[in-house]
């Protein structure tokens, strides 16, 4: 293998559509209210990505290191646990890619300054606390079953309503919260598959997710529940003009569809390796959803 090609497979590329998501939104819900802004949209994104990233670094190097990624895994090979980067490899660059994150953060925060109600020190002290959380989420709180509240703070309400809040300087935008919970539901789905898929090795490494917790038979019912509430959110949208019905239809609706059949597949399949394409699914369905959704907000 290439020096490359392990810091990509490390990247998870697969996983960045959860950063694009929330991004998305709220910068078509600024544009729809005439305040998007490129740069800040671009800005943001770059500031999403890096930080999914970084997650995904630690995340590589924490689960090695605790004894998690184990030779009986079911999902994609991890770069530290196969030996293809060193441990100590993984933290110089985790240390880089936080580095960059630093920076696009700091030139979001200069470019959105004159929109800003509080100096930019707000921004600095959520910035603050993502870098926090990167680390906290897999050395720590995934193991204690806190995952499903950390993707709703930090794949829905934190980029949907700081993208947002960069262009607009307002966090009192009822869409912008709704958007951000749809965000936050959506892509919870994803956690909960691969935390499906992972429940018996969690289970022995002591990783106590809300699935190893409450059993398969839960994580089922729960992965089905977030697709439908995120469906059911989107409704105010339509009574605040936000959405046509039409526009609903074409995008929470057969949101609601696709993952309906995807749920279908994942009792038929119910565990194994092959629920590595449930996650597949999943990751369309979502991008699916956010994209249309954030096309229609933006008209």
């Amino acid at each position: 293998m290439n020096k490359v090609k392990p810091w990509l497979l490390a990247a998870r590329p697969k996983t960045l559509t959860a950063a694009l998501i929330p991004v998305m939104l709220g910068a078509g819900l600024a544009e729809g209210n005439h305040l998007f802004r490129t740069d800040l949209a671009l800005g943001c994104l770059a500031f999403a990505m890096l930080m999914q990233i970084a997650s995904n670094l630690i995340n590589d190097l924490y689960d090695f290191l605790k004894g998690t990624d184990r030779p009986d895994r079911l999902g994609p090979a991890r770069a530290t646990a196969e030996g293809w980067l060193t441990p100590r490899a993984m933290r110089a660059g985790i240390g880089t890619v936080m580095s960059l994150a630093v920076v696009c953060g700091l030139g979001v925060l200069w470019l959105a300054r004159p929109n800003l109600t509080y100096g930019g020190w707000e921004l600095v002290a959520v910035g603050i606390v993502c870098l926090i959380f990167a680390f906290l989420y897999t050395t720590a709180l995934s193991y204690r079953g806190w995952g499903d509240v950390l993707v709703l703070l930090f794949f829905g309400i934190v980029p949907v309503v700081g993208t947002y809040y960069v262009m607009g300087g307002s966090i009192l935008c009822a869409d912008a919260w709704i958007l951000a919970l749809v965000s936050g539901l959506s892509i919870n789905t994803l956690l909960t598959i691969n935390n499906y898929r992972d429940v018996e090795q969690d289970r022995i490494s002591g990783k106590r997710t809300l699935v190893v917790r409450f059993g398969p038979r839960f994580g089922r019912q729960f992965y089905l529940a977030l697709g439908i509430a995120a469906v059911l959110l989107c409704v105010p949208l339509v009574f605040t003009g936000r959405l046509t019905w039409l526009e609903f239809i074409w995008a929470p609706c057969v949101y609601l569809y696709l993952h309906l059949t995807t749920f279908r597949h994942l009792c038929q399949i119910r565990q194994g390796e092959r629920l590595n394409l449930i996650l597949g699914e999943t990751s369309r369905n979502m991008l699916f959803l956010g994209l249309l959704l954030a096309i229609a907000v933006a008209r």
